[in-house]
C-alpha cells in the first residue's frame, strides 16, 4: 500500500469522518444493506500497474481462439443462448494481495468472471472519499477507482459498454428482484450515472422475439421495448429458487447483452485450469489429478458450478477428496 497516505488517513480518521462518508453515499444511492469499509485502499502506482497488466495478460490468454473453443464446452445445452459475442463485455479479475519473496505486494487470482460487477457504485464510493478527504491535510487528491482514466472518461467508457449505443430508456438492468438485493445501491448508482432502469426479470413481457417492460410509475400500463439487457441475473440463484423466467435463454431474442449470458459459464466457471500465468495459482481438474500432493495444506478444492461459494473446501484432506465420486471429479478443481 502507499504508506504516505495510509499514515495521513489514520491520523485524520475518526467517527465523524466515516459518518460524513456514509451520509454522502446514502444521499445519492440510498441506505446500505451491508457494512461499508472504514477506509479506502491506498494502492501505490506500481501495484496498480502490476494488477492491471496481470489482468490484461490473463484476459489475453483466455481470448486465444483455441482456448475459447475448449472453454465453450462449459455452456450447459439447456441455457446456451444464441448470438454469443466474440468476447465478454464485462470481466472481473479478483486478486488476493500477497507479499512475495522480495517483500513486495502482488496479486494472486482468487477467481475471475465474465459477468458485471458494481461499476457505478465503485465510482460513487470514490466520489465520496474524494469529497470527505478534500478537507483533510495531505489527502485532498483526485481519488479514483479507474486506474489511468479520468472520472468523466471512465464514466463515459462504462456507459458505452452498458448501453451499447442504445438509448438508456431501452436498456434494462435485469435482476430477479432488484429492490431486494443487498447491492441495490449499485442499481441506484447505475440509474443516477447512466439513466438505466432496474427491472425485475419477472416483470418482463415477451411478444414474439421482442421483450418489453412497464414504464416506471405507470403501473405497467405503457410498455417500453427492451433493446439491450445489462444482465445481473445469476443462473445459480434462479436454479436454487426454482424460478422460471418469462423468456428462455435459448430464445433468439431481438436484444443485445452486456454481458452475453454464455460468458458466465465460459469465463466465470471453467477458466482457471486453462491459465498459465504467474498470478494464477496452479489449478487442475480433480479428474486430472492422478497423484495427490504430499502436503495439501496449501490447496483449496471447489466445485466448478456452485452458488455463492457453496461447496468450497478450504482445509483440504485426503478424506474430503475421497468423498467426491470419480464420476463427478471433472466438475471439481484443486
Amino acid at each position: 500500500m502507499d504508506s504516505t497516505f495510509r499514515v495521513l488517513y489514520n491520523k485524520a480518521f475518526n467517527g465523524a469522518l466515516f459518518a460524513e462518508y456514509e451520509r454522502y453515499l446514502e444521499s445519492r444511492v440510498g441506505p446500505f444493506g451491508f457494512r461499508l469499509a472504514e477506509t479506502p485502499l491506498f494502492m501505490s502506482r506500481a501495484l496498480c500497474n502490476r494488477l492491471k497488466n496481470d489482468a490484461l495478460e490473463i484476459c489475453a490468454e483466455l481470448s486465444v481462439p483455441e482456448t475459447l473453443t475448449q472453454l465453450k464446452r462449459a455452456i450447459p445445452p439447456q441455457v446456451d443462448a444464441p448470438n454469443m459475442t466474440a468476447l465478454p463485455e464485462c470481466v472481473q479479475v479478483d486478486f488476493a494481495l500477497v507479499e512475495n519473496a522480495n517483500g513486495e505486494l502482488e496479486g494472486k487470482v482468487v477467481e475471475l468472471q465474465g459477468f458485471p460487477s458494481l461499476y457505478a457504485l465503485e465510482v460513487a464510493m470514490a466520489d465520496g472519499w474524494r469529497e470527505v478527504l478534500g478537507s483533510r491535510v495531505g489527502l485532498d487528491k483526485n481519488w479514483s477507482c479507474l486506474f489511468d482514466l479520468g472520472r468523466e472518461e471512465g464514466i463515459a467508457r462504462i456507459g458505452r459498454a452498458l448501453t451499447g449505443g442504445e438509448d438508456p430508456a431501452h436498456v434494462a438492468m435485469l435482476d430477479l428482484d432488484p429492490a431486494a438485493q443487498k447491492t441495490w445501491p449499485d442499481f441506484a448508482a447505475t440509474k443516477r450515472f447512466f439513466g438505466i432502469e432496474p427491472v425485475s426479470a419477472m416483470h418482463v413481457i415477451k411478444r414474439g422475439n421482442k421483450l418489453f417492460r412497464g414504464a416506471p410509475g405507470h403501473g405497467g400500463g405503457k410498455e417500453i421495448p427492451i433493446k439491450r439487457i445489462y444482465n445481473r441475473l445469476v443462473f445459480d440463484e434462479l436454479e436454487v429458487k426454482k424460478i422460471t423466467l418469462p423468456f428462455s435463454w435459448k430464445d433468439d431474442l431481438d436484444v443485445t447483452w452486456c454481458a452475453h449470458p454464455n460468458w458466465y459459464w465460459v469465463w466465470s466457471k471453467y477458466s482457471l485450469p486453462f491459465l498459465n500465468h504467474a498470478a494464477v495459482p496452479k489449478t487442475r481438474f480433480l479428474s486430472d489429478v492422478k497423484e495427490l500432493p504430499e502436503d495439501l495444506s496449501r490447496y483449496v478444492m471447489k466445485p466448478l458450478f456452485s452458488y455463492a461459494g457453496a461447496g468450497v473446501v478450504v482445509d483440504v484432506t485426503r478424506e474430503e477428496i475421497a468423498r467426491v465420486p470419480e464420476r463427478d471429479r471433472h466438475n471439481f478443481i484443486l
